[in-house]
Order: structure tokens, then sequence, then C-alpha cells
């Protein structure tokens, strides 16, 4: 009885690790990982395992900005089980990452970008013991390719954060609750009188959405999009492209 009472305290717990095959991936792309559970002290009922795709969103308070954890996506592993004193169970996963995940390999050195998933015990009447791995998330080809068009257009990539919401467009929308923004800045003075241009991308499989904000000195805010086929990624069509929102 009293190994029960420490057990439910969490004392003698058992403990999660996962392991991943990779921890480089792009938005969209399949995963494998390995997740250990090793027992404690004493026997101990487990309700499930969940493993869930995490992020720090920015959102806006009376007292100004600030990053809470946000869930991207979740996924239930394995359901109720019982795990032995000192034993070892070892569970394959695999699984896709949301195609909105949040992109943390930028080239800027102002990145509060981060991702990561997280693992989770859910044991009856008791704590929950979690493992954390971090993930290092890389654009697409399109990304890629308008990243470096706006280089080409005289605009530095200046800061990256992901914010709480959703993005709306004519043709698309955002599902995952939260989404990235992009802010560069021109490297000299603009010709279109921009001062600053933000873009949030929404990527599918055959296709990436970039909701464009521009802040212009004469005209204040306003939003543009286009859409980049995966098939059709081109350097100078975007640029192209680009200019004439910009204009």
């Amino acid at each position: 009885m009293f190994r029960k009472v420490l057990a439910s305290v969490g004392i003698g717990a058992a403990k999660v690790d996962t392991i991943l095959e990779t921890e480089h991936l792009h938005p969209g792309q399949k995963f494998q990982a390995k997740i250990h559970i090793i027992g404690g002290n004493v026997a101990q009922d487990i309700s499930g395992l969940q493993l869930a795709l995490m992020t720090k969103v920015k959102v806006e308070g009376d007292d100004g900005s600030y990053f809470i954890n946000h869930v991207i996506d979740k996924w239930r592993i394995a359901e109720q089980f019982t795990i032995a004193p000192g034993e070892t169970k070892i569970v394959p996963f695999e699984a896709r990452l949301h195609s909105e995940t949040s992109i943390t390999e930028l080239p800027t050195g102002f990145n509060q970008t981060h991702v990561w998933l997280e693992t989770g015990l859910d044991i009856d009447l008791a704590m929950d013991p979690s493992d954390r791995d971090y993930l290092h998330i890389y654009p697409n080809d399109a990304v890629k390719t308008c990243l470096m068009a706006m280089e080409k257009l005289g605009f530095a990539l200046v800061k990256a954060d992901v914010e709480k919401g959703f993005l709306n467009a004519s043709n698309f929308h955002s599902v995952s609750g939260c989404y990235q923004e992009l802010e560069f800045r021109p490297q000299t003075r603009s010709m279109f009188g921009i001062q600053e241009v933000e873009l949030s991308f929404i990527p599918e499989t055959h296709q990436t959405h970039v909701l464009i904000e521009l802040d212009r000195a004469f005209r204040g805010d306003g939003y543009v999009d286009l859409t980049i086929e995966h098939d059709q990624v081109n350097l100078s069509q975007l640029c192209d492209q680009l200019e004439r929102l910009f204009a």
C-alpha cells in the first residue's frame, strides 16, 4: 500500500524518452520515433501515451505581448497499460508533421520560432512526466525560393515569430490555430514606398499559399496574396510576381 501511495505522488514514477530517427525535417514530412517507457520503483497503471507537436505563440495582453505554448497537432499512441518496476517498453511510432509546422531554420539572427515534440504519460492520480525533443524545421523549395526573391528585390529578413490565430484569404485559410510571420525590411530606400513586408506561408501538398502584409509609407497597411505551385517554382517568375504585387 505504501509503495502505491508513493507512486501516486510521483515518487519512483515511470519515465518516458522519445528517440527520433532525425530531428531535421520539413513541414508535412513523415517522421519515425521509438518511445521508451521505463518503469520506476513500483508498478504503475498508465492511462495512455500521447505525443504533441508544439510551438511557442505570441499573444497580445493588456500589459503587452507574451509567449505561450501551443499544440499544433497531437497523437494518442497507446491505450491503458501497466508498467512493472524496472520494466522497459519500446513503442515504435510514425506520423506526418502538420503541413503548417513553423520553420525554425531561417537566415535571421532574431528568430523566436521554436518547435518540439513533447511526449507524456497519463498516469492515474500521479504526476505527468514528459519528454521534450526540439526539431529543426526547414523551408520547402517554394518558401526557400520566395526568401531568395525577397533578397533579390532588396529586402532583408529581420525577424521571425509565431502568432496565435488564423490566416484567411480569398482562396485559402490556415487551420493550425497559429501562423508564422517573417518580417522583412528594405536594405535601402524602397522604390515601392514600402517600409516593411510580413510574409506568412500555408503549405499544402502541391502548392504553398503566401499571405503578404505591406506597410507602405503613404498608404498604410494592406494585404495581398499569391500561390506558388510546387512543380512551377521559378526564382525569376516569383520576383516578377512580387514586384507586381508591391507596385
